[in-house]
């Protein structure tokens, strides 16, 4: 059974049930249908921390969409898997690809940016100040990136980027 028919929560379900009237009233190909149902599922489970079946759902999706943008997104969420089971070189190889098909998402590169800023704290603690500076410059020019696209956002960062010197 699909697990857009076994949710019980509210939101889920009117999620569920616009998605089902829109996916008969506009005009598209039965496999891009079926797609954005494996994607829909997908994020059902991802929200309930079902990583594996998430997984599952968006390869799935994945192998059948063919739109560069919506392929973007089912990217960047198969990312946010990869960053919430720490696997942060996956991660980002994911971003990338998204960014590749849609490069107008300024959460990926902020998520770029957030992996790359945890890589600088890490090797300050391994005392290695070198590669610490390289990882932080290297989240910089990402959330340059992200700001960019989204000047009112990502607050924080833009404050970290003045007090590092390296807003430019």
């Amino acid at each position: 059974m699909p697990r857009s028919r076994i949710n019980g929560n509210f939101i889920d379900k009117t999620f569920s049930i616009v998605a089902n009237i829109l996916l008969r009233i506009i005009p598209t190909t039965s496999g891009e249908k079926e797609a954005f149902t494996y994607y829909r599922d997908g994020m059902s489970a991802q929200s309930e921390g079902n990583y594996a079946e998430a997984l599952q759902n968006y390869y799935e999706a994945m192998r059948l969409e063919i739109d560069p943008y919506d392929r973007s997104y089912i990217l960047y969420n198969i990312g946010l898997i990869h960053t919430s089971n720490g696997e942060h070189t996956k991660a980002l190889e994911y971003y990338f690809r998204a960014l590749e098909r849609n490069p107008f998402l300024p959460q990926a590169f902020n998520n770029m940016a957030v992996i790359c800023h945890y890589g600088g704290e890490q090797a300050i603690r391994q005392g290695d100040s070198e590669m610490a500076e390289a990882w932080f410059d290297q989240a910089a020019e990402y959330w340059k990136q992200a700001i960019a696209l989204t000047p009112g956002n990502y607050i924080e960062a833009h404050n970290w980027l003045k007090i590092t010197r390296r807003f430019e």
